[in-house]
């Protein structure tokens, strides 16, 4: 007896066993994409995901990475955005912080862009060796980086970007040598970590050294404090430049997700593999000659061996014997219902053999016979060939 339970197993697996085999390849390959895409997913979030990305990037969650900084800068309500053109095109907002961190190389256009932009009143927060290159068209004296490491720096200066700061860890990978016409706010004996320019009605803050606010060490001694008093007051907007770091405007296809990308490839491959299997198959090769009929012969006895197996051959071969016996008379010239005896003289003029003509003239009644009336047949057709 069968049992309820297995019944909706059952008509599945018939249901599957029904589908053509381009439908069962193309179900199996979107299985396979979509179990490849859940498991990495998967995989990603039991994980953690990967630490990666560039450095001093805010998409970064490497160790060099300003993912934390752009997350604490969100929890205390600054609006966290990101640039991802180059920056003589983008909209610069004088009320917004723009964060410029570890730029590899800045256009003229650029800087003279972010000139404007702090003239205006913006905030721009800049870091690393480049930073001098990247303020070139402000008046920054003779700022001058230089390797002289910074491990710890305390406040030089009272102003609001070290407010509640006591000490600065950093990696020690750079301090500024000369700060020029800058104000040092932040350093350790003769070397200046942080420097303060005020140009028009905005200000820039220069750190020669970016682990302070890096995921490594944001969290070590004041390094959060600094780095959300250096982004301004609170609500400020704050937009990290992306377009140095590689990360340009996406549009179509580019701005989906990865494991997207990937499933959408998977169910194109799948479609593909759907279609190749439903297409019409190429047959073989063309032959070098043309392929001949059979000998009419052959097909006129085929049939007669045929009709000889319907075990009655005179009513089978009677329409037959019909054909044959006004093709005869139209050969010969005569009416189609003429006698007996004019359409043997006819068949005597045309060559049929009277042995052959009487299985014309008289009921079938055996196999015999049947071949002799596709004899004449035959005989006639190749006549009129």
């Amino acid at each position: 007896m069968t049992e309820v339970g297995a019944l909706p197993e059952a008509g599945l697996v018939a249901r599957w066993r029904a589908l053509s085999p381009g439908a069962r390849v193309t179900l199996a390959t979107l299985a396979v994409v979509l179990a490849v895409n859940a498991l990495m997913a998967g995989i990603d979030a039991s994980l953690g995901g990967d630490a990666r990305g560039p450095t001093s990037s805010s998409y970064a969650t490497a160790p060099d990475g300003l993912a934390a900084y752009a997350d604490l800068l969100e929890a205390r309500g600054h609006p966290v955005g990101r640039i991802r053109t180059s920056l003589d095109r983008a909209p610069l907002d004088p009320a917004t912080t723009v964060v410029v961190a570890d730029a590899p190389q800045v256009s003229d256009e650029e800087a003279t862009a972010l000139g404007r932009f702090v003239d205006a009143g913006g905030r721009l927060l800049v870091t690393g060796e480049g930073a001098p290159e990247v303020l070139r068209r402000l008046p920054i004296g003779g700022l001058t980086w230089s390797r002289q490491p910074v491990d710890r720096a305390t406040p030089m200066a009272p102003v609001p970007e070290v407010e509640g700061v006591v000490s600065v860890r950093a990696e020690g990978s750079g301090s500024w040598q000369d700060p020029g016409a800058t104000l040092p706010v932040l350093g350790a004996e003769s070397a200046v970590l942080t420097t303060l320019l005020s140009s028009g009605e905005g200000v820039v803050v220069a750190l020669a050294d970016t682990s302070p606010w890096q995921n490594r060490l944001l969290d070590e001694a004041d390094n959060a404090a600094f780095a959300l008093a250096a982004a301004g007051e609170a609500g400020r907007p704050v937009r990290f430049v992306e377009w140095h770091h590689g990360f340009g405007a996406s549009e179509g296809l580019a701005a989906l997700p990865g494991r997207w990308r990937w499933a959408l490839a998977g169910a194109a491959l799948a479609a593909l593999v759907w279609m190749w299997a439903r297409g019409r198959r190429f047959g073989p090769p063309e032959e070098v000659e043309r392929e001949l009929s059979p000998p009419r012969r052959a097909y006129v006895d085929a049939v007669a061996a045929s009709l000889a197996r319907t075990r009655a051959p005179g009513e089978a071969i009677r329409p037959l014997q019909e054909a044959v016996r006004q093709r005869l008379a139209r050969r010969a010239g005569i009416t189609a219902d003429a006698d007996d005896e004019a359409l043997r003289r006819a068949a005597k003029q045309l060559g049929v053999p009277e042995e052959d003509l009487a299985a014309v003239l008289t009921p079938a009644r055996n196999d015999d016979d049947v071949m002799a009336v596709g004899r004449v047949l035959a005989r006639l057709e190749g006549r009129t060939g």
